[in-house]
Protein backbone atom coordinates (compact mmCIF):
# COMPACT_ATOMS: atom_id res chain seq x y z
CA UNK A 1 0.00 0.00 0.00
CA UNK A 2 1.50 3.75 -1.01
CA UNK A 3 2.66 5.39 2.02
CA UNK A 4 0.35 8.47 3.08
CA UNK A 5 2.33 12.13 1.96
CA UNK A 6 4.28 13.58 4.95
CA UNK A 7 3.85 17.07 6.22
CA UNK A 8 6.25 18.49 3.93
CA UNK A 9 4.94 16.95 0.66
CA UNK A 10 1.57 17.84 1.87
CA UNK A 11 2.81 21.78 2.05
CA UNK A 12 4.91 21.32 -1.44
CA UNK A 13 1.44 20.01 -3.08
CA UNK A 14 -0.22 22.78 -1.78
CA UNK A 15 1.96 25.38 -3.04
CA UNK A 16 2.11 24.36 -6.98
CA UNK A 17 -1.25 22.26 -7.41
CA UNK A 18 -3.90 23.77 -9.23
CA UNK A 19 -6.83 21.91 -10.33
CA UNK A 20 -8.83 22.81 -14.18
CA UNK A 21 -8.67 26.20 -14.80
CA UNK A 22 -8.75 27.84 -11.71
CA UNK A 23 -5.12 30.20 -10.65
CA UNK A 24 -6.13 29.56 -7.22
CA UNK A 25 -2.79 28.34 -4.96
CA UNK A 26 -4.36 26.96 -1.80
CA UNK A 27 -2.62 28.53 1.32
CA UNK A 28 -2.14 25.70 4.03
CA UNK A 29 -2.45 26.91 7.51
CA UNK A 30 -1.46 26.46 10.90
CA UNK A 31 -4.44 25.88 13.48
CA UNK A 32 -2.99 28.36 15.61
CA UNK A 33 -4.47 31.95 16.16
CA UNK A 34 -2.50 33.45 12.48
CA UNK A 35 -3.91 30.78 10.82
CA UNK A 36 -7.22 30.60 11.92
CA UNK A 37 -6.86 35.11 11.75
CA UNK A 38 -5.81 34.30 8.19
CA UNK A 39 -8.85 31.93 7.24
CA UNK A 40 -10.94 34.63 8.75
CA UNK A 41 -10.29 37.03 6.35
CA UNK A 42 -10.58 34.95 3.88
CA UNK A 43 -14.11 34.02 4.41
CA UNK A 44 -14.90 37.61 5.18
CA UNK A 45 -13.81 38.48 2.00
CA UNK A 46 -16.18 35.60 0.45
CA UNK A 47 -13.57 33.08 0.09
CA UNK A 48 -13.37 28.94 0.57
CA UNK A 49 -11.49 27.63 3.83
CA UNK A 50 -11.30 24.00 4.82
CA UNK A 51 -11.85 23.45 8.34
CA UNK A 52 -11.16 20.49 10.65
CA UNK A 53 -14.47 19.72 13.22
CA UNK A 54 -14.26 16.70 15.32
CA UNK A 55 -16.63 14.56 12.34
CA UNK A 56 -14.75 14.89 8.90
CA UNK A 57 -13.15 18.48 7.72
CA UNK A 58 -15.99 21.10 6.39
CA UNK A 59 -15.53 23.25 3.70
CA UNK A 60 -16.24 26.55 4.98
CA UNK A 61 -17.89 29.65 3.64
CA UNK A 62 -20.03 32.62 5.35
CA UNK A 63 -23.36 31.46 5.37
CA UNK A 64 -25.20 34.38 4.53
CA UNK A 65 -23.06 35.36 1.77
CA UNK A 66 -24.77 33.74 -1.29
CA UNK A 67 -22.05 33.78 -3.93
CA UNK A 68 -19.65 32.87 -1.02
CA UNK A 69 -22.18 29.78 -0.64
CA UNK A 70 -22.49 28.99 -4.52
CA UNK A 71 -18.72 29.22 -4.62
CA UNK A 72 -19.17 25.57 -2.27
CA UNK A 73 -21.19 24.16 -4.93
CA UNK A 74 -18.80 25.04 -7.70
CA UNK A 75 -15.59 23.97 -5.76
CA UNK A 76 -17.17 20.10 -4.91
CA UNK A 77 -19.19 19.58 -8.14
CA UNK A 78 -22.50 19.42 -5.46
CA UNK A 79 -26.04 19.20 -6.99
CA UNK A 80 -27.66 22.13 -6.06
CA UNK A 81 -30.55 20.53 -4.53
CA UNK A 82 -28.06 18.92 -1.85
CA UNK A 83 -28.73 21.32 1.02
CA UNK A 84 -25.72 22.32 3.15
CA UNK A 85 -25.59 22.59 7.07
CA UNK A 86 -24.83 26.03 9.04
CA UNK A 87 -22.43 25.63 11.99
CA UNK A 88 -22.42 28.41 15.17
CA UNK A 89 -20.02 28.73 17.18
CA UNK A 90 -22.63 29.54 20.51
CA UNK A 91 -25.64 28.87 21.16
CA UNK A 92 -27.03 32.21 20.75
CA UNK A 93 -26.09 32.42 17.37
CA UNK A 94 -28.70 30.09 15.85
CA UNK A 95 -31.46 32.39 16.98
CA UNK A 96 -30.81 34.51 13.33
CA UNK A 97 -30.90 31.49 11.12
CA UNK A 98 -34.55 30.65 12.41
CA UNK A 99 -37.87 32.24 13.63
CA UNK A 100 -39.15 29.15 15.71
CA UNK A 101 -36.86 27.07 18.65
CA UNK A 102 -38.88 24.57 19.57
CA UNK A 103 -38.10 23.05 23.18
CA UNK A 104 -37.05 19.95 21.92
CA UNK A 105 -34.59 21.85 20.29
CA UNK A 106 -33.30 23.07 23.63
CA UNK A 107 -33.20 20.07 25.28
CA UNK A 108 -31.01 18.21 22.54
CA UNK A 109 -28.90 21.28 22.37
CA UNK A 110 -28.19 21.22 26.33
CA UNK A 111 -28.09 17.59 25.54
CA UNK A 112 -25.52 17.29 22.78
CA UNK A 113 -23.92 21.08 21.86
CA UNK A 114 -21.43 21.33 21.09
CA UNK A 115 -21.16 17.73 19.39
CA UNK A 116 -22.04 16.16 16.27
CA UNK A 117 -25.55 16.51 16.19
CA UNK A 118 -26.99 18.83 13.48
CA UNK A 119 -30.61 19.39 13.49
CA UNK A 120 -33.39 20.91 11.15
CA UNK A 121 -35.68 23.98 11.93
CA UNK A 122 -37.53 26.54 10.08
CA UNK A 123 -35.34 28.64 8.57
CA UNK A 124 -35.31 32.85 8.81
CA UNK A 125 -36.60 34.45 5.75
CA UNK A 126 -33.29 36.35 6.48
CA UNK A 127 -31.13 33.63 5.39
CA UNK A 128 -29.96 33.03 1.85
CA UNK A 129 -32.09 30.11 0.31
CA UNK A 130 -28.99 28.52 -1.56
CA UNK A 131 -27.76 27.33 1.68
CA UNK A 132 -31.09 25.18 2.04
CA UNK A 133 -31.86 24.40 -1.48
CA UNK A 134 -34.81 26.50 -1.53
CA UNK A 135 -36.29 24.35 1.33
CA UNK A 136 -38.16 26.40 3.73
CA UNK A 137 -35.81 24.66 6.60
CA UNK A 138 -32.39 25.01 7.76
CA UNK A 139 -29.58 22.71 9.12
CA UNK A 140 -27.44 23.96 12.08
CA UNK A 141 -24.81 22.71 13.86
CA UNK A 142 -22.53 23.76 17.23
CA UNK A 143 -19.44 22.11 16.45
CA UNK A 144 -17.22 20.57 19.67
CA UNK A 145 -13.92 21.36 17.29
CA UNK A 146 -12.09 24.08 18.80
CA UNK A 147 -10.51 25.11 15.70
CA UNK A 148 -13.74 25.30 13.88
CA UNK A 149 -15.43 27.21 16.66
CA UNK A 150 -12.81 29.77 16.88
CA UNK A 151 -13.03 30.13 13.10
CA UNK A 152 -16.57 30.62 13.20
CA UNK A 153 -16.25 33.37 16.28
CA UNK A 154 -13.23 35.19 14.13
CA UNK A 155 -15.13 35.78 11.17
CA UNK A 156 -18.27 36.59 12.94
CA UNK A 157 -20.95 35.01 10.61
CA UNK A 158 -22.06 31.53 10.46
CA UNK A 159 -20.40 29.47 7.91
CA UNK A 160 -22.14 26.62 5.84
CA UNK A 161 -19.70 23.77 5.55
CA UNK A 162 -20.52 20.44 3.93
CA UNK A 163 -17.80 17.82 3.69
CA UNK A 164 -14.56 19.13 2.11
CA UNK A 165 -14.32 16.39 -0.76
CA UNK A 166 -15.79 16.13 -4.21
CA UNK A 167 -18.68 15.30 -4.64
CA UNK A 168 -19.64 11.66 -4.00
CA UNK A 169 -16.14 10.87 -2.72
CA UNK A 170 -15.20 9.24 0.28
CA UNK A 171 -15.19 12.30 3.18
CA UNK A 172 -12.55 14.02 4.36
CA UNK A 173 -10.94 12.89 7.87
CA UNK A 174 -7.26 14.13 7.16
CA UNK A 175 -6.06 17.14 5.99
CA UNK A 176 -4.23 14.90 3.25
CA UNK A 177 -7.70 13.84 1.61
CA UNK A 178 -8.56 17.25 1.57
CA UNK A 179 -5.50 18.40 -0.37
CA UNK A 180 -6.14 15.49 -3.03
CA UNK A 181 -9.70 16.41 -3.85
CA UNK A 182 -9.83 20.20 -3.44
CA UNK A 183 -5.74 21.82 -3.63
CA UNK A 184 -6.02 24.47 -6.45
CA UNK A 185 -9.86 24.93 -6.16
CA UNK A 186 -10.24 26.66 -2.36
CA UNK A 187 -8.32 29.33 -0.97
CA UNK A 188 -7.03 27.74 2.14
CA UNK A 189 -6.62 24.28 4.13
CA UNK A 190 -6.28 24.58 7.66
CA UNK A 191 -4.55 21.35 9.10
CA UNK A 192 -5.91 20.42 12.27
CA UNK A 193 -4.66 16.85 11.81
CA UNK A 194 -6.84 13.74 11.84
CA UNK A 195 -10.78 14.08 12.75
CA UNK A 196 -12.02 12.10 15.65
CA UNK A 197 -15.49 10.41 14.86
CA UNK A 198 -14.62 10.36 11.21
CA UNK A 199 -17.82 10.07 9.67
CA UNK A 200 -20.25 13.52 9.50
CA UNK A 201 -22.47 14.25 12.65
CA UNK A 202 -26.20 12.61 13.10
CA UNK A 203 -29.15 14.77 11.23
CA UNK A 204 -32.22 15.18 13.17
CA UNK A 205 -35.44 16.87 11.52
CA UNK A 206 -37.54 18.68 13.94
CA UNK A 207 -40.17 20.33 11.67
CA UNK A 208 -42.27 17.50 12.15
CA UNK A 209 -44.21 16.31 14.66
CA UNK A 210 -42.53 13.57 15.63
CA UNK A 211 -38.31 13.86 15.35
CA UNK A 212 -36.89 12.10 12.16
CA UNK A 213 -33.76 11.02 12.16
CA UNK A 214 -32.27 11.76 8.31
CA UNK A 215 -28.63 10.81 8.92
CA UNK A 216 -26.84 8.69 11.14
CA UNK A 217 -23.81 10.11 12.88
CA UNK A 218 -21.81 10.77 16.13
CA UNK A 219 -24.97 10.91 18.26
CA UNK A 220 -26.87 7.55 18.20
CA UNK A 221 -30.08 6.94 17.39
CA UNK A 222 -30.50 5.55 21.06
CA UNK A 223 -29.12 8.48 22.36
CA UNK A 224 -31.59 10.65 20.95
CA UNK A 225 -34.62 8.22 21.85
CA UNK A 226 -33.98 8.61 25.41
CA UNK A 227 -33.54 12.13 25.51
CA UNK A 228 -37.03 12.61 23.69
CA UNK A 229 -38.50 9.48 24.22
CA UNK A 230 -39.93 9.68 20.32
CA UNK A 231 -38.03 8.82 17.06
CA UNK A 232 -38.63 8.14 13.90
CA UNK A 233 -35.84 6.65 11.83
CA UNK A 234 -35.95 7.89 8.06
CA UNK A 235 -36.30 4.55 5.45
CA UNK A 236 -33.47 6.09 3.59
CA UNK A 237 -31.56 5.46 6.06
CA UNK A 238 -30.87 2.41 4.65
CA UNK A 239 -32.40 2.37 1.60
CA UNK A 240 -32.49 4.20 -1.36
CA UNK A 241 -33.85 8.01 -1.33
CA UNK A 242 -35.51 9.85 -4.31
CA UNK A 243 -37.29 13.15 -4.17
CA UNK A 244 -36.16 16.17 -2.84
CA UNK A 245 -33.56 15.51 -0.06
CA UNK A 246 -34.13 17.71 3.35
CA UNK A 247 -30.64 16.63 4.45
CA UNK A 248 -27.35 15.79 3.31
CA UNK A 249 -25.94 12.33 2.19
CA UNK A 250 -29.88 10.93 1.87
CA UNK A 251 -30.54 11.09 -2.26
CA UNK A 252 -27.32 10.88 -4.23
CA UNK A 253 -24.31 7.90 -4.04
CA UNK A 254 -21.89 9.22 -1.41
CA UNK A 255 -19.02 8.56 0.37
CA UNK A 256 -17.48 6.33 -2.32
CA UNK A 257 -14.54 5.09 -3.86
CA UNK A 258 -13.40 4.56 -7.68
CA UNK A 259 -13.66 0.97 -7.65
CA UNK A 260 -17.14 -0.99 -7.20
CA UNK A 261 -18.13 -1.35 -3.31
CA UNK A 262 -20.51 -4.38 -2.72
CA UNK A 263 -21.79 -5.09 1.01
CA UNK A 264 -21.83 -8.42 2.02
CA UNK A 265 -24.21 -9.59 4.84
CA UNK A 266 -23.60 -12.97 6.44
CA UNK A 267 -21.39 -14.32 8.98
CA UNK A 268 -17.61 -14.08 9.18
CA UNK A 269 -17.32 -17.76 7.89
CA UNK A 270 -19.93 -17.09 4.99
CA UNK A 271 -17.95 -14.07 3.91
CA UNK A 272 -14.15 -15.42 3.80
CA UNK A 273 -16.64 -18.23 1.81
CA UNK A 274 -17.91 -15.99 -0.69
CA UNK A 275 -14.32 -14.45 -1.44
CA UNK A 276 -12.43 -17.49 -1.66
CA UNK A 277 -15.21 -18.25 -4.55
CA UNK A 278 -14.90 -14.57 -5.95
CA UNK A 279 -11.34 -13.81 -6.02
CA UNK A 280 -9.78 -12.24 -8.77
CA UNK A 281 -6.86 -10.03 -9.89
CA UNK A 282 -8.38 -6.24 -9.15
CA UNK A 283 -10.64 -7.74 -6.31
CA UNK A 284 -10.11 -6.63 -2.76
CA UNK A 285 -11.56 -7.08 0.56
CA UNK A 286 -12.90 -4.37 3.23
CA UNK A 287 -13.40 -6.51 6.36
CA UNK A 288 -12.74 -6.49 10.29
CA UNK A 289 -9.03 -7.42 11.57
CA UNK A 290 -10.17 -10.71 12.51
CA UNK A 291 -11.50 -11.91 8.79
CA UNK A 292 -7.89 -9.95 7.56
CA UNK A 293 -5.35 -13.57 8.11
CA UNK A 294 -8.38 -15.29 6.16
CA UNK A 295 -9.16 -12.90 3.24
CA UNK A 296 -7.30 -15.03 -0.23
CA UNK A 297 -7.52 -11.65 -2.24
CA UNK A 298 -6.01 -7.88 -1.14
CA UNK A 299 -7.54 -6.59 1.93
CA UNK A 300 -7.94 -3.39 3.95
CA UNK A 301 -9.02 -3.35 7.60
CA UNK A 302 -12.25 -1.65 8.81
CA UNK A 303 -10.67 -2.34 12.15
CA UNK A 304 -11.92 -4.12 15.48
CA UNK A 305 -15.17 -5.90 14.90
CA UNK A 306 -16.17 -4.96 18.17
CA UNK A 307 -15.74 -1.29 18.14
CA UNK A 308 -17.73 0.62 15.60
CA UNK A 309 -16.51 4.05 16.75
CA UNK A 310 -12.79 2.67 15.56
CA UNK A 311 -14.69 1.43 12.44
CA UNK A 312 -16.36 4.95 11.54
CA UNK A 313 -12.56 6.45 12.50
CA UNK A 314 -11.24 3.97 9.71
CA UNK A 315 -13.67 3.95 7.18
CA UNK A 316 -13.11 6.87 5.07
CA UNK A 317 -9.39 6.53 5.06
CA UNK A 318 -9.57 3.04 4.02
CA UNK A 319 -11.67 3.44 1.07
CA UNK A 320 -9.14 6.08 -0.10
CA UNK A 321 -6.47 3.52 0.49
CA UNK A 322 -8.11 0.93 -1.66
CA UNK A 323 -8.34 3.42 -4.69
CA UNK A 324 -4.73 4.07 -4.08
CA UNK A 325 -3.93 0.46 -4.45
CA UNK A 326 -6.03 -0.02 -7.27
CA UNK A 327 -8.68 -1.90 -6.54
CA UNK A 328 -11.42 -2.34 -9.16
CA UNK A 329 -14.26 -4.01 -6.97
CA UNK A 330 -14.10 -3.91 -3.30
CA UNK A 331 -16.66 -6.45 -1.48
CA UNK A 332 -16.57 -5.52 2.38
CA UNK A 333 -18.09 -6.88 5.38
CA UNK A 334 -21.54 -5.50 6.60
CA UNK A 335 -21.52 -3.72 9.84
CA UNK A 336 -24.20 -4.17 12.07
CA UNK A 337 -26.62 -1.16 12.13
CA UNK A 338 -27.12 -1.16 15.90
CA UNK A 339 -25.63 1.96 18.13
CA UNK A 340 -23.05 3.95 16.21
CA UNK A 341 -23.03 0.93 13.66
CA UNK A 342 -25.59 2.37 12.35
CA UNK A 343 -23.93 5.46 11.32
CA UNK A 344 -21.29 3.18 9.69
CA UNK A 345 -23.73 0.68 7.70
CA UNK A 346 -25.19 4.30 6.60
CA UNK A 347 -22.00 5.14 4.23
CA UNK A 348 -20.95 1.85 3.79
CA UNK A 349 -24.20 1.46 1.79
CA UNK A 350 -24.14 4.50 -0.12
CA UNK A 351 -20.72 4.24 -1.10
CA UNK A 352 -22.09 0.93 -2.59
CA UNK A 353 -25.25 2.57 -4.22
CA UNK A 354 -26.79 -0.19 -2.65
CA UNK A 355 -25.26 -2.66 -4.22
CA UNK A 356 -25.54 -5.77 -1.34
CA UNK A 357 -25.05 -9.46 -1.32
CA UNK A 358 -27.61 -11.87 1.59
CA UNK A 359 -25.49 -14.74 1.77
Amino acid sequence: MPALPSPKTIEADLRVCAKGDSSLQTELLTADSAGISRAAEIIKAGGLVAMPTETVYGLAADALNPAAVAKIFKAKGRPQDNPLIVHISEFAEWESLTDSLPQNALLLAKCFWPGSLTVILKKSPRGPGIVSAGLDTVAVRLPAHPVARRLIAAAKTPLAAPSANLSGSPSPTKPEHVINDLSGSIEALIDGGDCAVGVESTVLDLTGEVPTLLRPGGVTAEELRETLGRLEISPAVLDRFSGFPPSPGMKYRHYAPKAALTVIHGSREQYISFLCQNAAPGIFALCYSDTLPFTPCPAVSLGDRGDPRQTASRLFTALRELDRAGAQTIYSEAVEPIGFGLAVANRLLRAAGFRRIIL
